[in-house]
């Protein structure tokens, strides 16, 4: 049975699946028509894996945009090709008098807005092929640096050549790499073995569910206890200013024609509702004060 349902889910994707993978599972317990996720976690990480279902799926932009929440474990004295434990150990180097001290002094460097060379392994495309491919090919493909912003960078501990952070950081932001350049700027390499997605946009970790979770109401085949997991659409939009339309506005809206709206803000996006708070999409206020339709609900 396939079912047109909409809303976003939180799925606390676990170690070892594909983010991919996590999806089709979820779609089929779901026993979804339509679902996508946003924003992918490699197969060795944990943690948020945001789902849109339905017409969820046309305002993703929002989530794939917004800034992430990380809890990262680095080793030290060993780099590996990928920057992760997905690769083997390719250089040794010993860690010799480093304490919080040494991170204390390097890390500011890596704080706010930083230059960042995306690496090989990821899935960026170069004419059509994701970067991991060539990489395990041997093949390396010059890259632009993209300016990031990090807007937390805090060392919990150190231990055992262990260490682990907590990182508050904008979109497009290549943790593995990060966690790589510091073990460069304390001259004995790193990589991450260890990294879980705490919040993504508005949401947090608290709103997450397990896969567990979901699995044991699909097999009581509890549709609504399943539903009622969902978080509605406009819940990814955070603060977006919203706007009330008439039932006339609602048609020419969804006509797609721009109106001049009462009471609406002078520029940038809103939520639009009904006047009963229904949730219908987003618009724009352009130049001429109108409110021109970006996405709508077509229901």
């Amino acid at each position: 049975m396939k079912r047109n349902i909409s809303g976003i889910l939180l799925l606390d994707k676990p170690v070892g699946a594909s983010s991919n993978e996590a999806l089709q599972v979820v779609k089929k317990l779901f026993g979804a028509n339509k679902a996508g996720h946003t924003g992918s976690l490699d197969p060795g990480a944990s943690g948020m894996l945001p789902i849109c279902f339905g017409e969820a799926t046309k305002f993703s932009q929002f989530l794939l945009e917004s800034n992430k929440q990380y809890l990262v474990t680095g080793k030290l004295g060993e780099t590996t090709a990928s920057g992760d434990s997905e690769c083997e150990v390719i250089e040794k180097r010993i860690v010799k008098d480093i304490s919080v001290k040494s991170f204390e002094q390097i890390l500011p460097k890596f704080r706010g807005k930083i230059l960042q060379l995306p690496p090989m392994y990821s899935a960026i495309k170069y004419k059509g092929q994701p970067l991991y491919k060539l990489a395990r090919q041997g093949i390396e493909i010059e890259r632009d640096l993209r300016e990031i912003n990090i807007y937390k960078l805090q060392l919990l501990g150190f231990e055992n050549d262990l260490a682990e952070f907590e990182i508050h950081c904008s979109k497009g932001t290549y943790v593995r790499t990060l966690i790589v350049d510091i073990g460069e700027a304390l001259g004995c390499g790193a990589h991450v073995v260890a990294l879980r997605r705490l919040a993504a946009g508005p949401y947090q970790a608290t709103q997450m569910v397990s896969l567990g979770e979901l699995q044991e109401l699909a097999a009581k085949n509890d549709y609504k206890g399943l539903d009622n997991l969902l978080l509605p659409i406009e819940s990814m939009l955070g603060d977006v200013p919203e706007i009330a339309l008439t039932a006339d506005m609602i048609y020419y809206m969804l006509s797609g024609q721009a109106l001049l709206v009462g009471r609406a803000p002078t520029s940038g996006l809103v939520k639009l509702k009904s006047k009963e708070g229904k949730f219908l999409g987003i618009g724009e206020v352009m130049l001429d004060g109108k409110v021109t339709p970006k996405k709508m609900i077509m229901k």
